[in-house]
């Protein structure tokens, strides 16, 4: 028999490799933290939205080995709606292998409707419209009456004023005729399915938009893995769209690249040829002179760390608002002076920003240079936090006037060598100036390596036992330590070659 489940469908929908890779290759399948965050994000929001027309029965049941009872799920979906249940979630369907759960099966007067939750702000993608189109032809091949069908998401100008209204968190956007034009077509797709997942043979599919729409393709990195390194993927700031027809013209390499005439502005330029052909490092000295007579001591160097709950926790922030948790700040009063370090943690169970404000503040005076690793990150949360607490507005306002981009070197090529690889992020510069130390190496950081896995973790600190969250918060604290301390470092190799 021929088993798919909704994902598997969506997945297939979207290039049909992905779902064989899935079943044949698994191994090669890589989520980064971002993905896994999503994942979380979906689970917290689907969780929460259950309630959102009152009584609910949820389905939901799994073995002692942590899986989905699927068997379970299926029978008490069959109950609960013998039992005529207003609103079921979850409710689990099969008809001949192919299975669905249903986020909220609710029963009205000309059968039932499909709401479809999503942790997403925008209703407006063509994967919902996929993922409901499979599960109204599910049920109506299990029998049930399918009416309408929508799609729910978050709103984004929704303010949480300190107690959750579903009503006004969630949107609810009807998508009835967009599934019933896409219906037509799930038969077809689900016989072409049936065709490849039935083979041991890897579908013959080449790169295509499809690696990048409705989602980046978590095995890119396996069906690039023949092209050389690096290919016409790496290129600096160029649309996956333009790189793909480079692709499709035979334009693989940077040879490729630089012989063909592709799209080389100097920035690109610069990155293909020191790729080709390692010249050292290119050091535009007037331009690094330029820069660093803008600076002024004492140096101030400020970097923030975030978390982005799709449900808001404090009051007066929106579903995924850049909520600043923590920082770290290295401070220079003069030339060659010693090193001073600042930092705060917040508290996951309370608003972190107050606290962060008054910290802020006292830390850093009104008047004086501060340095951030692209600082429109930076200014935009003190702008956001000057907004919030009025009181501190004006001083927090000074420090974003004087804050500098310690980026601005490398972005406007002042500075580059062949081990950036075209990418400017502090995590790519500073291994390409200093290989060697492993005091900035952030794969030796214990816990926290980037600010997806510091994101991900804030929020867990109020769930660990003390021994635990006490580990967890140094390495927060570390891994924030690091950024700033590498940006002085970075600082440092700008005077020097200046």
């Amino acid at each position: 028999m021929f088993y798919f489940s909704k994902s598997k469908y969506c997945d297939f929908k979207q290039c049909p490799k992905i779902a064989w890779l899935k079943k044949y290759k698994p191994e090669e399948y890589l989520v980064d933290a971002e993905t896994q965050a999503r994942y979380t994000a979906g689970n917290e929001v689907g969780d929460l939205a259950m309630g959102l027309f009152g009584d609910f029965v949820e389905v939901t049941s799994y073995r002692a080995d942590g899986t989905l009872d699927l068997k379970k799920m299926k029978a008490l979906t069959r109950m609960y709606l013998a039992e005529g249940r207003e609103n079921i979630c979850e409710a689990a369907f099969d008809y001949q292998g192919l299975y669905c759960a249903v986020d909220i099966l609710r029963k009205t007067q000309q059968g039932y409707d499909i709401y479809e939750v999503k942790s997403s702000t925008s209703p407006e993608h063509h994967v919902y419209i996929v993922d409901t189109s499979y599960q109204k032809y599910v049920l109506q091949k299990c029998g049930v009456k399918v009416n309408r069908v929508f799609v729910v998401t978050l709103d984004p100008l929704y303010v949480f004023n300190g107690v959750l209204d579903l009503h006004r968190l969630f949107k609810i956007t009807e998508i009835t005729a967009l599934v019933d034009e896409e219906l037509g077509t799930v038969e077809e797709s689900l016989q072409e399915a049936e065709k490849v997942m039935s083979s041991k043979e890897e579908p013959a599919i080449d790169l295509s938009a499809s690696c990048n729409d409705p989602y980046p393709c978590a095995f890119f990195g396996y069906c690039t893995r023949n092209l050389p390194s690096p290919s016409v993927f790496c290129l600096y700031r160029l649309a996956y769209e333009k790189k793909l027809a480079l692709y499709r013209e035979g334009i693989r390499s940077y040879k490729d690249v630089l012989e063909s005439g592709g799209p080389l502005n100097e920035m690109r330029r610069r990155q293909v040829e020191f790729a080709l052909e390692d010249r050292g490092t290119h050091i535009d000295r007037e331009g690094i002179d330029g820069f660093l007579q803008t600076l002024t001591f004492p140096l101030y160097f400020l970097d923030f760390e975030t978390v982005q709950p799709a449900i808001p926790r404090y009051i007066s922030t929106r579903p995924y608002q850049q909520i600043p948790v923590q920082y770290s700040l290295h401070i220079l009063k003069e030339p060659g002076g010693e090193l001073e370090h600042r930092e705060f943690l917040g508290r996951p169970e309370e608003d972190p920003r107050r606290a962060l404000a008054e910290r802020l503040v006292a830390d850093i005076p009104q008047d004086v240079c501060v340095l951030a690793y692209n600082k429109t990150f930076e200014c935009t949360r003190i702008k956001e936090l000057a907004a919030a607490f009025p009181d501190l507005q004006a001083h927090l306002l000074k420090i974003k006037e004087n804050i500098k981009d310690l980026l601005d070197p490398f972005q406007r090529g002042y500075y580059y060598n062949r081990d950036m690889g075209g990418s400017f992020s502090i995590k790519s510069v500073l291994p390409a100036i200093y290989p060697d130390d492993p005091a900035l190496n952030y794969h030796n950081l214990e816990g926290v390596h980037n600010g997806s896995e510091a994101m991900e973790l804030f929020p867990r600190l109020k769930e660990m036992p003390e021994g635990e969250r006490a580990e967890a918060e140094r390495n927060l604290l570390k891994y924030c330590e690091l950024d700033t301390y590498a940006m002085v470092k970075v600082y440092e190799e700008l005077k020097r070659v200046s």
